[in-house]
């Protein structure tokens, strides 16, 4: 059972990818009904709220704090598995709150995302330190957009070199564990603006056995956090 919640208040692009767009939040007696995908997984993003996707959310720090705090206290996810968050690029207000409200829940971690060249690696350092400031563990750091291969030719391209060694590199360097890389697959970007499952869409692709293997990695990790939570208690 896995909820999705969008926390990027000002460019909300979960619903567009997940075949949602349109969709209406339900008020329930015990609060908002997310959206479903598929019985084992619920959405919740700013996007249902709006009255066309093209509105732009123009608010403040407390507004987006207030709505946040809101999807947490109000939505009726039911019994979840996994909540999964996905926040917007940087460092700011989303990043704080979600981090100060679920302080008492124990988030098992961040998994953060980068695309090879250093002028994102240079962002991702900032993600990292973000993290380790706030005692927020780091599952691992994922590089997506890595390397073209020619659907033709079969040859594989740099679209976005990795000038200083990529985001293992900087794994490394920094002593964060690396979850994998994804490579640059148009299909990838079909789906998300069909709203279609990349996976069921694509189930040959090198990137979705990438995919496939990140997330076995992040499984391993949470169910090892969870299991040394239970030996300490």
């Amino acid at each position: 059972q896995v909820a999705l919640l969008d926390i990027d208040i000002c460019g909300p692009s979960i619903p567009k990818m997940m075949g949602l767009e349109g969709e209406q939040v339900h008020q329930s007696g015990s609060g908002w009904s997310p959206v479903y995908v598929e019985e084992n997984l619920g959405v919740m993003s700013v996007g249902f709220l709006l009255s066309s996707p093209d509105d732009a959310v123009i608010w403040r720090g407390p507004k987006k704090n207030g709505l946040i705090k809101q999807f947490l206290r109000d939505v009726d996810w039911g019994e979840i598995d996994y909540l999964i968050v996905d926040t917007p690029p940087g460092t700011s207000d989303e990043h704080l709150s979600i981090v100060q409200y679920l302080s008492a829940a124990h988030i098992d971690g961040a998994v953060i995302i980068t695309t090879p060249q250093e002028v994102s690696l240079q962002d991702v350092r900032k993600e990292i330190n973000f993290c380790h400031k706030v005692k927020l563990p780091i599952i691992g750091v994922v590089e997506n957009m890595s390397g073209f291969i020619c659907p033709k030719c079969k040859n594989e391209s740099q679209i976005f070199p990795p000038t200083t060694g990529g985001a293992e590199k900087m794994c490394q360097n920094l002593n964060v564990s690396f979850l994998g890389k994804v490579p640059l697959d148009p299909q990838i970007g079909k789906s998300c603006d069909k709203g279609q499952s990349f996976l069921s869409e694509a189930p040959e692709s090198p990137a979705t056995s990438s995919y496939r293997n990140i997330i076995q990695r992040i499984q391993e990790y949470c169910d090892q956090h969870h299991f040394q939570e239970e030996k300490i208690i």
